[in-house]
């Protein structure tokens, strides 16, 4: 059965814990454009603009960047996940950040212009909005504060209690990127973590 952009608008609402009205689902599912993508497909280059977000129906997505010629991990998302390039998306500016497929995805587009313009039109859409960008924020600031603050085993096991789905699905060399630590550092912690 395919999924419609319908089904993916009502999903979008009841993540966020909301109940929207017939006109505001239908509006948001207008807005909605199914994309579907190959393993290891680029969705945004270095240098591109960011002009919408995407939610993944399904499949896994990384962003990531370039430092020192090195390919860093910054997040990974799958099923019910939302992606944007935050700096790109407000400024309008081309991103240092790339987005690829990690599995063949399902993924739905909703553009800033239209969802900035539904926002305003329909007040459960401009909560959904705000819903949607504090998330993004929060789990970008949890990141940072983790690799801040907190050794090895305890950031390793956080992203098992906050997102088991990637432990099981991303490559290692992916997780050990995003975690910031080297695959050897990864499965000695992985390792410690399955005796305890």
């Amino acid at each position: 059965m395919t999924t419609t952009s319908i089904d993916i608008a009502r999903q979008m609402v009841s993540d966020y814990h909301l109940q929207a009205d017939k006109e505001s689902t239908h509006a948001l599912a207008d807005i909605l454009i199914c994309k579907k993508y190959k393993k290891g497909e680029m969705i945004l280059n270095e240098g591109e603009v960011c002009k919408c977000m995407r939610y993944v129906e399904k499949g896994m997505l990384r962003q990531y960047y370039f430092k020192y010629e090195k390919d860093m991990t910054e997040h990974i998302s799958y099923e019910k996940g939302v992606v944007i390039c935050l700096e790109s998306y407000f400024r309008q500016e081309p991103t240092r950040l790339m987005i690829e497929a990690l599995e063949p995805s399902v993924i739905w587009e909703i553009d800033k212009e239209q969802i900035d313009k539904l926002a305003v039109e329909h007040s459960v859409i401009g909560v959904l909005y705000r819903k949607i960008l504090e998330d993004s924020l929060i789990e970008s600031q949890i990141k940072a504060d983790t690799l801040r603050f907190e050794p090895a085993h305890e950031r390793y096991n956080k992203l098992l209690q906050m997102h088991p789905e990637i432990l099981k699905r991303a490559p290692l060399v992916y997780i050990a990127s995003l975690l910031q630590m080297t695959p050897e550092t990864l499965s000695r912690v992985r390792a410690a973590s399955l005796t305890n």
